[in-house]
């Protein structure tokens, strides 16, 4: 059956109990004041917390409301249901190409940035060489086309080269985990060695 195009609509809503709070180094949204990532910093002269942008400092309160009397907080953590909704609220000047990939039975989804999955397939694919080219160099040393003292050199590299890719893909999996976390499957955990 050829691919069709399907709409979907989110009407899941979540409620949090426990307002947001905020501390100097968060990144946040304030789409009053723009569509930007904005960096906080404790501000010392004013007692709270605060941001630059467009030259001009803005203050909010570790709620991130301007002042006790607001009704809202005016700051969003930078995260990605955050930065959606703002856009989806307010629009955003860039647009996002969405490349839907989910079966109808799907029922969590995780957006990432399209360079995050480039950088995964370029360490499998790094790894899955260094792997062929360890087993070469084993059927070498297996079938003795290879002398004594080069095999143990070869195999000193190969060690090396495997450490370095087990660290890499480690990082990797630290960095895929942090979106799992959040959905029904969790965390894959790494094998101790």
């Amino acid at each position: 059956m050829p691919n069709s195009i399907r709409t979907t609509s989110n009407t899941q809503t979540t409620t949090n109990s426990t307002p947001a709070t905020f501390k100097a180094g968060d990144s946040v949204l304030c789409p009053s004041v723009g569509n930007g990532t904005y960096q906080l910093f404790n501000d010392k002269e004013y007692g709270c917390l605060g941001f630059t942008a467009n030259g001009k400092t803005y203050h909010y309160r570790n709620d991130g409301k301007v002042s006790r009397d607001d009704a809202a907080p005016s700051l969003f953590h930078d995260m990605p249901a955050n930065r959606q909704a703002i856009n989806a609220l307010y629009g955003s000047k860039h647009q996002i190409k969405i490349i839907d990939c989910t079966a109808a039975d799907d029922d969590e989804v995780i957006l990432m940035p399209s360079i995050m999955l480039s950088d995964i397939a370029c360490d499998i694919n790094a790894a899955a060489t260094t792997l062929h080219d360890m087993g070469q160099l084993f059927h070498l040393i297996a079938t003795r086309q290879i002398e004594p003292h080069a095999a143990i050199a070869l195999a000193r590299l190969s060690q090396d080269a495997a450490d370095t890719w087990i660290n890499l893909l480690y990082s990797q999996l630290d960095t895929i985990n942090e979106p799992l976390a959040q959905t029904g499957f969790g965390k894959v955990d790494a094998c101790a060695y």
